[in-house]
């Protein structure tokens, strides 16, 4: 008889090398999410929560005339422009080349970007410079002493 042959139709348990492979490729599995998850929550760019429908953006008589004000709209800032001729307009304050905040220069009367030097009209078109796109135009409502924006279109 030939003791060393394994019987026939028995199941081998798992032994301690089965387990000592199981806990070094965990361990491993581990260390490489250790390490790989920081990278990726650094390289993707969060995701953006959605701009509220309406914020209130000044009071009524806060801004004169040729004058503007950065406020928070959602997660991104956003400019009110209250015009010469007493109106408001809102519009988006984030560059559309490479998302720097633009800001308001009454002499000039325009918006400009001070990372290229890119330079956008009252209305928010893009009039010199590197940006590509006009900046995003929101409604603005007087309601009250309150300034509101809101997402809708401009009114």
């Amino acid at each position: 008889m030939d003791i060393s042959a394994p019987e026939a139709g028995r199941v081998a348990t798992p032994g301690r090398r089965r387990l000592l492979g199981f806990l070094v490729g965990s361990g491993v599995v581990a260390s490489l999410v250790s390490i790989i998850y920081p990278i990726l929550k650094f390289v993707l760019p969060p995701r953006r929560a959605e701009m509220d429908a309406e914020t209130v953006a000044a009071q009524a008589n806060e801004l004169a005339p040729g004058t503007a004000k950065i406020f928070r709209f959602g997660n991104q800032p956003a400019i009110l422009i209250r015009l010469a001729d007493g109106s408001y307009r809102a519009l988006s304050a984030v560059c559309t080349h490479l998302n720097c905040t633009v800001q308001y220069r009454a002499r000039e009367r325009d918006i400009w970007c001070a990372c290229h030097n890119g330079v956008y009209n009252l209305q928010g078109g893009n009039v010199s410079g590197p940006p590509p796109r006009p900046l995003r135009e929101y409604a603005v409502h007087v309601r009250g002493k309150e300034i509101v924006v809101s997402r809708g279109s401009r009114t």
